[in-house]
């Protein structure tokens, strides 16, 4: 199997337009950031998926600048990017990463690439609290997703259901179709709900920036425990972050209510 990490990015986010673009460490933009971690993982080239909207040349000039791999397809169907983006770079394992988590732990992808290469699963995920960690908001975690399971999904689901939108998602609600493995995550973090580094509003960028400025001063290979006792030291940071959770859960809330509509 030939496995690729492939960052799902695009200029335009609702609550934060160009996010990925921002400034976070030092000079070095946010998606720098992510990427400069992403390189460490050995072995797999690292594509960047965005989208043919005029908004996204920008990131593209930027991105091949810094001689990155990139592919534009579809902005609504985002199942069908990823499996174009996979085919055009003859990868047909993908470890899928968002490209707003700047604290993204390289070692966990490094895991999911070493797992996916000796597993017949379809699909291979980190589970933190009883569900996928894709669905909150540590921002620390990517997936793995063979393509064939994608084709599978893009063939039989309708192009305007949320399996096109949410890359992953029918595949793990559906482990009675597609094979799942899952990676626990570490047991220090099981039962929070209180850490929210995911960047999605210009509150999440400034704690973030914060918390990353601070960790890299002491020591520029910080690990997740690191991370995890910095914010417990730092109530008004966690304050903040808990209140930017509040409101993303009401906002998701009122998205799966419209799902069933």
């Amino acid at each position: 199997m030939n496995i690729g990490i492939i960052i799902q990015a695009r200029m335009g986010s609702t609550r934060l337009p160009g996010k990925i673009l921002k400034k976070f460490d030092g000079e070095k933009t946010l998606l720098e950031t992510l990427l400069e971690n992403l390189h460490k993982v050995s072995g797999v080239k690292v594509v960047v998926a965005t989208s043919v909207n005029a908004n996204n040349e920008q990131l593209e000039s930027f991105l091949l600048e810094k001689g990155e791999l990139v592919y534009r397809g579809s902005e609504s169907d985002v199942l069908d990017r990823f499996i174009q983006a996979a085919e055009t770079n003859h990868v047909d394992g993908i470890v899928r990463i968002c490209s707003d988590n700047p604290f993204l732990d390289w070692h966990g992808v490094s895991q999911l690439v070493e797992k996916a290469k000796t597993s017949d699963a379809d699909y291979i995920g980190f589970r933190i609290n009883d569900k996928p960690s894709i669905l909150t908001h540590f921002g620390f975690w990517g997936e793995f997703v063979t393509l064939s399971a994608l084709k599978r999904v893009a063939s039989t689901t309708p192009v305007d259901s949320p399996a096109h939108e949410h890359v992953t998602w029918h595949i793990y609600n559906h482990p009675d179709e597609y094979k799942c493995k899952w990676i626990m995550c570490p047991e220090f973090l099981q039962g929070r709900d209180d850490i929210r580094l995911t960047i999605d509003t210009p509150e999440d960028l400034v704690n973030a920036r914060k918390v990353f400025a601070d960790l890299k001063g002491k020591d520029s290979n910080f690990t997740l425990k690191d991370v995890v006792s910095y914010l417990d030291a730092h109530a008004e940071i966690k304050q903040s972050m808990l209140n930017s959770i509040s409101q993303i859960k009401k906002l998701y809330l009122i998205y799966k209510f419209m799902i069933k509509k």
